[in-house]
């Protein structure tokens, strides 16, 4: 994977990355993608909304080098209406809280509960109305200080001749707070008119929490490329001419040799040059069983040492190690938007001028007909207050809020709302093997024996020797030996041989348990074996012999195989969305027959292209996109689920990507739905509650645009007064959430 390094000559591109404040839709990005690319040199420009970030390609043949070159782009961002800012700055951690970015919101419910309790009270014959101070000093904090935000979202999408959601809720809401001041001010002695501060105060904060949550996941998003870099290391131990000596991993260079103490993490990639050991190599691949290393073999930077203290030169650092390219595929992943989300802001870039052209109108043409000052403003403020975005701000937050809630009751955490607005198109389902569709622990699947040998006598010895190693396959022996309640005798003289097994004696008989490549090393012929050892290797299991040193020396007495085995549920849940018309995929790292044994066992066809076996880390995503778009041309949507830090670039590339909760905190940081039990059955049962709020979501759209469209022209020809266009407009916010609330009856 390692690319060799030169020197660019002046007219090689060069990339940028810049981070951007301030984007809050998809027509941001796009604002910030023209003004980027209009600055000279600049052969590309892409916006990643999910990182704020942008990547920059330019070449610095036209006179400018690259610090003049990211002044520019720069200027460029912050003439857009946007705020520059150094790539990874990443929040406080005080600021990655769940409740962060909170106050503002909390500000604004406190503010606004007092001018929305008088209309409760009404429907009680109660009158609670606050004085007109009262109310003007309520509202018009969230008006102009909480909803600053809208105006200046609002003002820069204005000068770009475009339309926005924050653009919306400035200019409705501004109406109903003007309104309420007109009236205040201008109502006779004695006469307290009817004012609409508490509309434009309850949108406000609505529409801000709205905001609020797609912050938080946003952080959730980036969350992923967090705990990617937290395997690398910050110090290495360097051996140079005296010795070791701890330096920062960011002054490392290629050839350089590094010592990797037992239990450490693998600083960047090498080869192993100096020693022996096992590398748990299962927050990268996936995998749970340690690969033996020896001189000259490679090793990936993140893995985790084993016992064995080695020396490592090193052939990979910084952007061009497997972890780099991992995050960078993540990265480059998560640039994903909302279908429905993009929808409602192109809506609302032709509705703002729509209603501010019928505004307008409506105002010309009482004035036209005759009708004084007051009347025509009132009629046209009647058509800004029945516009107001309030349902339609509310329409897709509330059926999303209600959708997630009712599916984490029920173990599925929903952290992505665009992964919740696909995942009713998905037609293939890819499944990671390996601790997604199998339990992940190796277990002692078969026990040959040599002619003559006692299994119970033998198992128990095997057992006896490995009782005191960590190694899974070791566990899986004690285990096994365990469960048919066979007497464990305390070894002697037990010593470990990195990458090959374990010697010991029990009972005054010596043996050793290890790969069949120690075995070779030794020179013990396998005899009658030796062929089924190759039929199980060929079947995908791992196998050990087991070997007694006596004097006619090493004689083998028996094989031990080891394998997974499928999760409970998972060929039920299998044929579950195979029942729903959906596809499904298996894809494993495991050589093709290990593969092909496993899914007949989960009832998969390989034959019909159910298995991809044989599968680097860093090809996941690319089978990903192979499944999306088939040889026929045709657009699939493809939901992933995996569990390791391997599967990353998948789950971020996939339309849905779902982690198992039993997996590692990368996965579920890049996946959009988290299975909380790690039960397969919850695929078809996310794929369901995606359905059904994305339903409600339609609805409540629909609704919110009836509303809209029936009444502006009831309230531009004069037969709603300003007072019944709010009433109107708060009847579709009621209708709106007591729609998403039908979500709350969903049962799997």
């Amino acid at each position: 994977m390692n690319t060799s390094l030169h020197t660019p000559s002046p007219a090689d591109p060069h990339t940028l990355d810049l981070g951007i404040s301030g984007m809050t839709c998809a027509s941001c990005v796009a604002r910030v993608e023209r003004a980027l690319r209009k600055v000279p040199g600049v052969q590309e420009a892409s916006v990643n909304l999910a990182t704020e970030s942008a990547r920059i390609a330019f070449a610095t043949s036209v006179g400018a080098d690259a610090a003049a070159m990211e002044a520019l782009v720069r200027r460029a961002v912050r003439n857009a209406g946007y705020e520059p800012r150094a790539t990874g700055q990443e929040d406080a951690p005080e600021d990655l809280s769940s409740w962060a970015g909170f106050m503002p919101v909390g500000i604004g419910l406190l503010l606004s509960a007092p001018l929305v309790l008088p209309m409760l009270g009404d429907l009680f014959g109660q009158h609670w109305m606050l004085p007109a101070w009262a109310q003007f000093a309520l509202a018009t904090p969230v008006q102009f200080i909480l909803g600053a935000r809208f105006y200046k979202a609002g003002w820069h999408a204005a000068k770009a001749l475009s339309g926005n959601m924050d653009l919306l809720v400035a200019l409705g809401t501004s109406a109903g707070w003007g309104l309420s001041v007109w009236l205040w001010l201008t109502a006779h002695g004695g006469h307290t008119p009817h004012l609409y501060f508490e509309a434009s105060a309850v949108v406000v904060t609505l529409v801000l929490l709205g905001k609020w949550l797609e912050a938080r996941a946003k952080r959730q998003t980036t969350a992923a490329i967090r705990a990617l870099h937290a395997l690398r290391p910050d110090v290495v131990h360097l051996l140079g001419k005296s010795g070791e000596v701890d330096v920062p991993v960011a002054e490392v260079l290629v050839g350089d040799r590094l010592v990797v103490r037992p239990g450490e993490r693998i600083p960047v990639d090498g080869r192993v040059q100096e020693g022996h050991t096992q590398v748990d190599e299962s927050m990268l691949t996936g995998e749970p069983l340690p690969v033996g290393r020896d001189v000259g073999e490679g090793l990936t930077g993140g893995s985790i040492n084993g016992d064995g203290r080695i020396v490592m030169e090193v052939t990979a650092v910084g952007s061009e190690t497997v972890l780099a390219r991992i995050i960078r595929l993540v990265e480059d992943a998560q640039a994903a938007k909302a279908p429905i989300q993009r929808l409602v802001d192109e809506v609302s870039a032709v509705f703002v001028p729509v209603v501010l052209m019928v505004a307008v109108a409506t105002l010309l043409g009482w004035l036209w007909v005759g009708a004084g000052v007051e009347a025509a403003l009132i009629h046209a403020v009647a058509v800004m207050v029945i516009a107001c975005p309030c349902a339609l701000g509310l329409a897709t937050p509330a059926a999303i809020m209600a959708g997630t809630g009712v599916a984490a009751r029920h173990g599925i955490l929903i952290k992505d709302a665009q992964a919740l607005e696909l995942a009713h198109k998905v037609d293939v389902v890819a499944f990671d093997k390996t601790g997604t569709l199998t339990v992940g622990r190796p277990r002692l699947t078969a026990l040959e024996l040599a002619p003559g040998v006692d299994e119970a006598e033998v198992l128990a010895a095997v057992a006896a020797v490995q009782s005191g190693s960590e190694h899974p396959l070791a566990r899986a022996v004690v285990a096994a030996a365990e469960e048919r309640h066979l007497p464990l005798v305390p070894p002697d003289a037990v010593r470990a041989v990195p990458g090959r097994g374990t010697e010991g004696e029990v009972n005054g008989a010596s043996y050793l348990v290890g790969s069949l490549r120690w075995m070779q090393e030794l020179g013990v012929d396998l005899g009658p074996l030796a062929a089924r050892a190759q039929q199980l290797q060929g079947d995908g299991a791992t196998v050990s012999a087991v070997v007694q040193r006596g004097t006619q020396g090493l004689n083998v007495l028996a094989l031990m195989a080891f394998g997974d085995e499928p999760k409970p549920g998972a060929r039920e849940a299998l044929a579950a969305l195979k029942a729903r018309g959906i596809r499904t995929v298996m894809v494993s790292g495991d050589n093709r027959g290990a593969a092909e044994a496993m899914a007949r066992r989960l009832g998969l066809d390989s034959g019909a292209g159910e298995v991809m076996a044989e599968v680097l880390p860093g090809d996941k995503a690319a089978k990903v996109a192979a499944l999306q778009q088939d040889a026929g041309g045709q657009r699939h949507h493809v939901a992933m689920v995996g569990d390791g830090v391997n599967d990353a670039p998948a789950l971020a590339a996939a339309d849905v990507g779902m982690a198992m909760g039993n997996g590692t905190d990368v996965a579920m940081h890049a996946a959009g739905v988290t299975l909380m039990r790690g039960d397969p059955m919850l695929v078809a049962a996310a794929l369901d509650i995606s359905h059904r709020t994305v339903m409600k979501i339609r609805q409540n759209l629909f609704w919110a645009f009836v509303y809209n469209v029936a009444g502006i022209p009831l309230a531009a020809l004069g037969y709603l007064s300003p007072v019944v266009a709010g009433a109107a407009m708060a009847l579709s916010s009621v209708s709106v959430m007591a729609n998403a609330l039908l979500l709350k009856r969903w049962r799997m």
